[in-house]
């Protein structure tokens, strides 16, 4: 009997590349999507790993771990360090306080976008200052490529992340493969 294989969406997908601009897919990784107040952050941030920022629009990297603040309660755990484990350290944390924290590491998908070009190549489909004065290392902002929601990350001068639904991860290719022929970046 034939095993089952687990594929990326982006399996088989040409990525953007060259010396000002390339397009990469993220290893797959843990995610969360973790919902309360302040002392649902207090409570995580030691079984996580990294607490999640207060801070609108930031985030949190320690190690393999990330939070990314989302919105005022809500928070996406990102743990490229695969544990079995995880969730259920999370909801034992978590345990004495209201929260809602749930599984979305299947439901979503993320691509690197680094570069020189890298800001110039993403803000063909987004609308926001990409400029690293008004979207500085550690931002983090949920927005659109063109018409797919994505979370959008800068963790460094040239380099952003971009968490997208899987079922987008076709579309976000052939957004920034577009872009980046039409600006000479590929």
């Amino acid at each position: 009997m034939p095993e089952a294989v687990r594929r990326s969406i982006l399996d088989g997908l040409a990525m953007p590349r060259n010396s000002a601009a390339m397009v990469a897919p993220c290893p797959p990784a843990t995610r969360f999507i973790l919902r309360g107040g302040r002392e649902v952050a207090a409570s995580v941030g030691p079984a996580f790993g990294a607490a999640p920022p207060l801070e609108p629009l930031r985030s949190q990297t320690v190690g393999a771990r990330s939070a990314l603040w989302m919105g005022p309660d809500e928070w996406l755990l990102i743990a490229e360090d695969s544990e079995l484990a995880l969730g259920a350290a999370l909801e034992a944390a978590l345990a004495s306080v209201p929260h809602g924290l749930i599984d979305v590491s299947h439901r979503q998908g993320a691509l690197e976008v680094s570069g020189p070009g890298a800001a110039r190549l993403l803000n063909a489909g987004v609308m926001l200052d990409l400029d690293i004065s008004a979207f500085p290392v550690g931002m983090v902002a949920r927005t659109l490529l063109t018409k797919a929601e994505i979370v959008l990350w800068r963790r460094a001068p040239d380099l952003f992340r971009v968490e997208f639904s899987r079922s987008f991860g076709p579309y976000v290719v052939a957004i920034l493969a577009q872009a980046a022929s039409d600006q000479d970046l590929c």
